[in-house]
């Protein structure tokens, strides 16, 4: 079963801790320095929130699954789609060691696919640069999805 993601940037964490509890009704299931993360089962959701030096705001969205077999379901769709992907195993990001992938939609919003299978004591340091050098990969390997290319081509 899958589970909506979602990440927010923040500039605040500790205000924002308290507002997404109060919201929530719940603490966070993950707090760290800099990220805290709510696992909701109504609406079933992972809610992060991050301070890493970007503007407050959507981050990306998402979709957690619960196994391989759900990943490659999902990816498999993408890919017949004709939307460029950026593949990403094992992962270390946000605490967590995941198998994903990552798509832009025409707005230029990530959108992260991801299956976790455990944790990691990783730096917010060290997953921003992997982060940034995942980004720069795709964008240098990021074509048009095909139904667009064929658009601009009538």
């Amino acid at each position: 079963m899958k589970r909506f993601h979602v990440h927010v940037s923040v500039q605040d964490l500790p205000e924002s801790l308290r507002f997404y509890s109060d919201l929530f009704g719940a603490p966070p299931s993950v707090v760290k320095d800099d990220y805290a993360k709510w696992m909701l089962e109504d609406p079933r959701i992972n809610f992060a929130i991050s301070r890493r030096g970007r503007a407050a705001g959507v981050n990306h969205l998402g979709f957690q699954v619960e196994s391989d077999d759900e990943l490659k379901d999902l990816r498999e769709q993408v890919s017949k789609a004709g939307i460029a992907a950026l593949d990403q195993a094992g992962a270390s990001c946000c605490y967590a060691r995941s198998d994903k992938y990552w798509i832009e939609d025409p707005q230029g919003i990530a959108w992260e696919t991801f299956h976790t299978l455990g944790s990691v004591p990783i730096t917010a340091r060290k997953q921003n640069a992997a982060g940034k050098r995942a980004r720069a990969v795709f964008q240098r390997r990021k074509r048009k999805p095909a139904r667009l290319a064929a658009a601009d081509a009538a």
